[in-house]
């Protein structure tokens, strides 16, 4: 399992997504963004868009954005 997490420092929607991932002790990569979004080209390369956080779920085939969303894919797909 290959999950990577796209965030931003001090972003507080993207520390919401460490703590689920944490909670269900999950291993993931952290890549850190660039604060201006005109620099976030890494990120819209694989979402496309530049908001953070972005999940990235190698192992399912899966890429999504918005906290609320990922937490609740943590839930349904990696709870015990």
């Amino acid at each position: 399992m290959t999950l990577t997490l796209y965030r931003l420092e001090g972003c507080p929607f993207c520390e919401l997504v460490v703590d689920k991932l944490e909670e269900h002790d999950l291993d993931f990569e952290s890549v850190w963004v660039e604060g201006l979004h005109s620099k976030r080209d890494e990120v819209k390369r694989v979402s496309g868009q530049r908001g953070v956080p972005v999940l990235v779920d190698d192992s399912r085939g899966l890429t999504m954005a918005e906290s609320e969303r990922i937490n609740e894919y943590i839930e349904t797909s990696y709870a015990n």
